[in-house]
Order: structure tokens, then C-alpha cells, then sequence
């Protein structure tokens, strides 16, 4: 038994190693634009709602990396034109935010980046192993 708790927790540290490597690498491929990982996850995740705004707490759910700082990434983001932010319609004490045509095309240019750096690491694990992977991973959360 312990031979297998010794193989399951090698296989977590893995999984924890590889997802910080990942990234703070795709936060060193983001310093050139400056922009920080967190704010990239944002402007995904805004895109991803098709020209539908969201609050920031819906934001703050979808993150990758839960954090309390959501509406600074936000104020960062408003400043250099990124995203728009106006009163919620159904809720006056909330303020919907969208992505705006600039962050649109800003992100095009950060998705290909990112891509460009995830497309070696792609190159090394076939279709089959990504889904066996991905299966497995989310087998952990249930």
C-alpha cells in the first residue's frame, strides 16, 4: 500500500511542478506585451462570453488562479483600453464588464504567443494521451 501512495503522491507533484512551470512560462512570454497571466485569463474569459458582459465575481469563479485582486486586474485593464465596465442593468450595485474591439485584437496577438510556446510541448503527446490526461486530471476533482 505504501508502494502506491508513494506513486499517487509522485504523480500529484507532478501535476503541481508542471502546472507552475507552465504558468510562470507563459508569464515570461507575456512580459513582452506587459501583461500579467492573471490579466490574459480575463480578457480570455471575457472573450469566451461572446459580447455578453459578466460581473466580476462570475470573472472571479471562472479564473484559473482564484484571486481577491480580480477587480484591480480589471482597473489595470480599463486604463490601457482593454475592457469596458458599466452599471449592471439588473443589479445597481454591480458593474458588468466586456471586452472591448482593442482587447479583442490584443488578445489575438497574445493567443498566438501563447500557442507558439505551448506548440512544442503539443508536438510531444498525441491526441489520445491530451484526452487520457485530461480525464484522468478531472477523475481527481470528482
Amino acid at each position: 500500500m505504501y508502494m502506491e501512495n508513494k506513486t499517487y503522491f509522485s504523480a500529484i507533484v507532478e501535476i503541481i511542478k508542471t502546472g507552475h512551470w507552465i504558468t510562470d512560462m507563459v508569464s515570461q512570454e507575456l512580459k513582452e506585451y506587459d501583461i500579467s497571466e492573471p490579466q490574459f485569463n480575463v480578457l480570455r474569459i471575457l472573450k469566451g462570453q461572446k459580447g455578453k458582459p459578466i460581473t466580476v465575481e462570475v470573472i472571479a469563479s471562472l479564473m484559473i488562479h482564484r484571486s481577491s485582486n480580480v477587480t484591480r486586474i480589471i482597473d489595470k485593464l480599463l486604463i490601457r483600453g482593454l475592457v469596458s465596465r458599466q452599471e449592471c442593468q439588473t443589479n445597481r450595485r454591480k458593474m458588468d464588464i466586456n471586452i472591448t474591439a482593442e482587447g479583442i485584437e490584443f488578445l489575438k496577438l497574445l493567443d498566438k504567443k501563447v500557442t507558439d510556446f505551448h506548440k512544442p510541448m503539443m508536438s510531444k503527446i498525441s491526441e489520445k494521451e491530451a484526452k487520457d490526461l485530461t480525464r484522468i486530471i478531472k477523475k481527481l476533482k470528482e
